[in-house]
């Protein structure tokens, strides 16, 4: 089954891990990396770190709520979207 999944958090890396086993995860969405640490460098979220050490494309848009990142997200033609706590 092709599967968009959705999440941010420590605790939704399990749950890509058991989706990507189980289904082609075509798309990962996840919040934008953060300044983070005493150099405020921007840091991936584990979601992120995880989708790219799988070789899964990570998108990071701003809002959900566009029309138009729907529309784009039809392009891959999910039977499911898989949604985890974004943030």
């Amino acid at each position: 089954m092709r599967v968009i999944f959705m999440g941010t958090p420590e605790f939704s890396v399990p749950a890509l891990e058991a989706v990507a086993a189980a289904h082609e995860v075509v798309c990962v969405y996840t919040q934008p990396p953060r300044p983070a640490g005493r150099g405020k460098k921007d840091r991936p979220s584990p979601v992120q770190v995880r989708a790219a050490a799988l070789g899964l494309p990570v998108r990071h848009p701003v809002s959900l709520k566009d029309g138009r990142r729907r529309r784009n997200s039809r392009r891959w033609r999910p039977m499911w979207r898989w949604s985890w706590p974004m943030g």
